[in-house]
Formats: structure tokens, sequence, C-alpha cells
């Protein structure tokens, strides 16, 4: 008998609803879950890169991966960090010597990574290695100074990618291109910004156009946490240096004391958003490389989900209202109208 749905309260029918739509949502949930957490088989017989690995995230990586048995070549800036590496690591992981902004060290490295995974391809790139300095405001700087960053966090990833792209579509493997929150919410000048917004286009159009080859690309876009990209000591001694070969007209505009306001409320909130445990961010890593369905972007953590994500899709003047909360505001000369 069909039941008269005439006579079934309304308060009825809304719960029936109610639970159905809850019950697709958490079906849906489960779903996802389980597709999420399936891994790629044979990780023992799989190579592996990860630059920038004398300290940081790369660090923690390249040890990470060693011990899930992923045959890792890691590449470092300094004889120092190659040797640290390689006394908390098993004798399978190979460590190379690469200067992303040398022409030299590039095919070096290649060569080297070319010689060690033959026929097999290579499974994994993790493009890590980056810097942060000279960041601050935008008329602190020069031109040499955006390059400096945008030559190892941009076009060094371009680089490193283009160059062992063919090993890796023979592998149908995994690109990981390190980029930042601050990709997304440019908080403040230098250039660390458009580096990582560069990433993340990069990255967007190489997924792409990697698709048909079964090469998978994904994006990490970590908040802040406590490593040598975020060292306080390293980041003011270089605006420091900025701020003292600016020309006295230019720090008259900003007002006397500026810039020990800025290192204050930098040092505050910097305090307040870093965070020690920096194996949320290569845990994100270590799924886009092990996982059978890595994701597109991983944004690992508590300030980059509740605090820059949300604040990335609001209209920019409430972004930029936010934003200019954060540090002091330059005392700037009133402005006088012309004479006729």
């Amino acid at each position: 008998m069909v039941p008269d749905m005439e006579n079934i309260p309304y308060f009825v029918i809304q719960i029936v609803v109610s639970n159905l739509f809850l019950t697709a949502v958490a079906v849906a949930a489960a779903v996802w879950y389980m597709r999420d957490c399936l891994k790629v088989p044979g990780i023992g017989q799989r190579w592996v890169l990860v630059t920038g690995c004398d300290s940081g995230f790369g660090h923690t990586l390249a040890q990470q991966l060693d011990r899930r048995g992923f045959h890792v070549i890691a590449t470092c800036l300094t004889e120092e960090g190659s040797s640290e590496l390689k006394d908390v690591t098993s004798s399978r992981l190979k460590t190379v010597l690469l200067n992303v902004t040398d022409g030299d060290s590039m095919n070096n490295a290649v060569a080297f990574v070319r010689k060690e995974v033959g026929e097999q391809g290579l499974w994994g790139l993790v493009n890590n290695a980056g810097r942060s300095t000279p960041i601050g405001p935008s008329d602190w700087m020069q031109l040499e100074d955006f390059k400096k960053v945008l030559d190892v966090n941009l076009i060094g990833v371009i680089d490193v990618t283009l160059r062992l792209l063919p090993l890796v579509k023979k592998a149908q493997g995994r690109v990981v291109n390190v980029a930042s929150i601050m990709g997304r919410v440019a908080l403040t000048g230098g250039g660390y910004c458009p580096s990582k917004s560069g990433v993340e286009a990069f990255s967007d159009s190489l997924r792409r156009n990697m698709k048909p080859f079964g090469v998978k690309v994904s994006i990490i876009e970590p908040g802040f946490f406590k490593t040598e990209v975020t060292s306080l000591d390293l980041i003011e001694s270089d605006l420091q240096r900025l701020w003292n070969r600016l020309p006295a007209e230019a720090k008259d505009s900003y007002g006397e004391g500026y810039l020990e306001k800025y290192l204050e409320a930098q040092r505050f909130f910097m305090k307040i958003l870093c965070s020690a445990d920096i194996s949320k961010v290569t845990g994100c890593m270590e799924h886009a490389l092990t996982a059978r369905h890595p994701r597109t972007r991983y944004s690992p953590g508590w300030d980059a989900k509740l605090l820059w994500i949300p604040l990335s899709y609001l209209p920019s003047f409430l972004a930029d209202y936010a934003i200019s909360a954060l540090l002091p505001v330059a005392e700037a000369p009133e402005r006088h109208a012309s004479s006729p």
C-alpha cells in the first residue's frame, strides 16, 4: 500500500529527508576516506628525489621516506648537510650536492640521478629547496633582491622539473611541489610570495599537461612552521640590512622607529603562528608519494586551514584590512596640494 503523503506530518518528512541527506554525506565521506587510504605497491623498488635536504622539511622527509623503504636521492647544498643526513639514514639513501641556480651543479646532479635510477625511472620528485630572504616591504627592495628568491623558489623548481620529467614520465610517477600559503595570500613584499604563487600556477599547468602520461602532480601549501625559511634571526638580520641601505627620504617616509615596530609585530605573530611539528608537512608529502589517489593540494597547519585559506576567498578590501592589522602602518607624511 502506498502511504498517503498528504496525511504524513511535515516534520516527519523533514526528519526523513534530513536522515537521508546525512546518510548520503556519511557514505560519501567513508568512500572518500577509504579511497584516500589506498597505497601504491612496491615502495621498496621505487626511487624518489628530494631537493633541499640540508635541514627542515627536506631533511625530515628524506629520513621518513628512507624508513619507509624508498630508494631516496637527497640533494643538499653543502657537504655538511649531506654528511649529517647520511649519519641518520640507511646506506640505501644517496646524497648529491645541488645548487638549483648553478648550471654545472644541475648537470652533475641530473647525471647522478640518471645513473642511479636507470631504466626504471624516477617515481617521485619533491621540489622542496627554497629560501625566504630578502623579504619585507616592497619599496625596501631592489630588483636583485627579487631575483635571489625567484631564482631558487620558482626558476629552480621549473629547471629541476623539466630536466627530470622524462624520468618521471618513464615511471608514471609523481611530482610534489612545495608552494606556501603565501602563494595564495601575499602577506608582504619581496620575491617569496610571487615565487610561491608562480609554483602554484606552474604546478596546475604541469598537472593538466602530464595527466595523459599517468604522472600526478601535487602542491604542498604549508602554513607557518619553524624551519630555516622562517628563522627570525635570518629574517631580522636581512631586514636590518635592507633598512640600513635605504636613502634618508625613504626612511623618513616610514617614520622614526618603524623598523623596530615592524620587528616586534613580526616576532609576535610568528610566535603565535609557527608550529614546531613539521611532520604535519612531511606527512602530506609522503601521502602524495604513496597514495594511489594523491590529492591535488595539501594545506598542512591549523593557520593554513582556519586563517589563510578562508582569508584568500574574502573580498580584497577585507583581506587587505585583515593583513594590514598584522604589521604597523607607516607614518607617511601628509600630502599637500600643489600651489596653483
